[in-house]
């Protein structure tokens, strides 16, 4: 790859916007906050209520669904919509997406049965896929890369926010009012969205001849459905090395092969191989996969540890990863400012990965004995690591193409985040329920231990001291090891940020990164920025 660098003229910031502009830009970006906290919150607000909601809809043995069915159909989903964004424009799209996401929530909302709720769920999600990745490409369409920092440092913190906030918000719908508002919170939130899309935003119509990538969207459609259901049935519903999961290993690994063949002869690919000619793209986005890894690993367990440890409800604990919050809006919001005032970024991510990784050093050090205030510092530390690099990874991305790419590069972006997402549950979860059985297999006296996949917080509690003690550290010595074994990850994903090229942030929308493909895959290194 070339070294062309942008000159000078491309890192004076843009002129200043007039009152009624930013007026206008502040009022899309309201609806793209909410459109972005509605997509993000259902991803995990049903973890804490779907005990109550099965048991009322007669519906344990398929209660994974209601998770899943969502996951799959917004990840599918992502990259389908980047694509038509750059195509044929976004108002439309992210209107339609917003409108199918309020229709699942009807849906589910007046579902009567299992199956109803898990068809809401999956409406919502062929909708929710759209509303983050259009959130994100919208803003790229408003404001040029170095004021645009700004935005996406806020974008950040709400999906910090929400990923942590879902859980707690579910428990207290469920115990307070009722679970179905879960998702009649979503009705007004969506129309106030939808209505600010429609009178604000203002963006060009665009009319590609659209030839839609049939084989692309199957295969890999098929290869993140195998992939999620690896992640989610793998050491729950089946073992590791049964044939249910050893065949979706396999049809997941065909599936992607016949993805990238698909996309190599595609007319217009839904992720373009040519993205990949791009040295930040491959970096950031792989940066961006670890980090989804290591946030969303520690998330599934650590409200279940701080339960067992401290002995809280579920409300509770939700309330003790605040914290966490802090520490991710304080970074993402202040790195997005810093990066639009200085132009710089490429010591947010380094700097991210150094952080996380002591984070996650620190929690592997938690005891039993271990003072809370000591516990919520260390979150603290996690998540102002996550903040550092969240967003300004996407906009990394975003910076190094130019306008008619940028929807498909942030789905793209996004997608093999999601993915990192999925995996990272399954890894943690895998790790620490195997090192969990074996310790208690171990400690427990004889007879005493039976059915350990059933201990729940609220029952232990209940226990004989003795019982009560092997348990919980049964549960810290299985879960404190596995913040350890997620260190190597952030270790390569330091190495990949520091080879990112840091090139000048833009101050005008339509220039891109010398170095970007532009759509026959041929790199801009000789084209220059007006």
């Amino acid at each position: 790859m070339t070294e062309t660098i942008a000159p000078a003229t491309s890192q004076e910031p843009p002129a200043p916007a007039s009152p009624t502009d930013k007026r206008r830009i502040l009022l899309v970006f309201a609806g793209l906050l909410v459109a972005m906290l509605l997509s993000s919150l259902d991803q995990t607000i049903f973890s804490t209520a779907l005990p109550t909601i099965v048991g009322e809809l007669h519906g344990v043995n398929h209660m994974l669904w209601v998770t899943t069915g969502y996951l799959v159909a917004a990840t599918i989903m992502m990259p389908i919509y980047g694509k038509l964004g750059d195509l044929i424009g976004r108002k439309g799209l992210f209107i339609g997406a917003l409108s199918v996401f309020l229709i699942g929530s009807i849906i589910g909302g007046a579902a009567q049965d299992m199956t109803w709720l898990i068809v809401g769920r999956t409406v919502q999600g062929i909708g929710g896929g759209g509303l983050m990745i259009l959130s994100q490409a919208i803003i790229a369409d408003v404001v040029p890369v170095r004021e645009r920092s700004k935005y996406m440092g806020v974008m950040g913190a709400v999906f910090g926010i929400s990923s942590v906030a879902g859980p707690l918000l579910g428990g207290w719908f469920t115990e307070a009012i009722d679970w179905r508002w879960a998702f009649w919170i979503n009705i007004p939130l969506g129309i106030v969205a939808i209505v600010l899309a429609v009178v604000f935003l203002q963006l060009s119509k665009r009319h590609a001849k659209v030839r839609f990538d049939g084989w692309g969207t199957l295969t890999m459609a098929v290869s993140v459905t195998a992939i999620i259901l690896v992640a989610s049935w793998g050491g729950t519903e089946y073992e590791w090395n049964s044939p249910t999961i050893i065949w979706l290993i396999i049809i997941a690994t065909v599936f992607a092969t016949l993805f990238v063949l698909a996309e190599y002869r595609a007319s217009e690919p839904i992720i373009p191989l040519a993205l990949f000619k791009s040295r930040n793209f491959v970096l950031s986005t792989a940066a961006g996969l670890f980090i989804g890894v290591a946030m969303f690993g520690a998330l599934a367990y650590l409200p279940t540890y701080l339960q067992m440890a401290t002995g809280v409800n579920a409300t509770v604990s939700g309330f003790m990863m605040l914290p966490m919050i802090a520490g991710l809006m304080s970074t993402a919001i202040t790195t997005g400012f810093l990066a639009s005032k200085t132009g710089r970024y490429k010591w947010m991510p380094v700097a991210s990965m150094i952080v996380v990784a002591t984070g996650l050093w620190l929690l592997s050090t938690m005891t039993v004995d271990t003072p809370l205030w000591v516990i919520l510092a260390y979150l603290f530390v996690l998540g102002a690591g996550i903040g550092l690099c969240m967003q300004i990874l996407v906009l990394i991305v975003q910076n190094s193409f130019p306008d008619t790419q940028v929807g498909t590069a942030t789905a793209s972006n996004n997608f093999f985040r999601e993915i990192g997402a999925s995996l990272g549950s399954a890894i943690v979860g895998a790790l620490f329920s195997a090192r969990l059985t074996d310790l208690l297999a171990e400690r427990m006296p004889a007879g005493a231990a039976g059915d350990t996949s059933s201990f729940t917080p609220a029952a232990v509690n209940t226990l004989p001291d003795q019982i009560r003690d092997i348990i919980v550290g049964a549960y810290n010595d299985a879960l404190t090891p596995v913040f350890v074994m997620l260190i190597p990850m952030l270790i390569a994903g330091l190495v990949l940020v520091i080879f990112i090229r840091e090139v000048p942030l833009r101050a005008s929308r339509e220039q891109a990164d010398p170095e970007s493909p532009s759509p026959s895959g041929d790199t801009q290194a000789d084209r220059r920025y007006p």
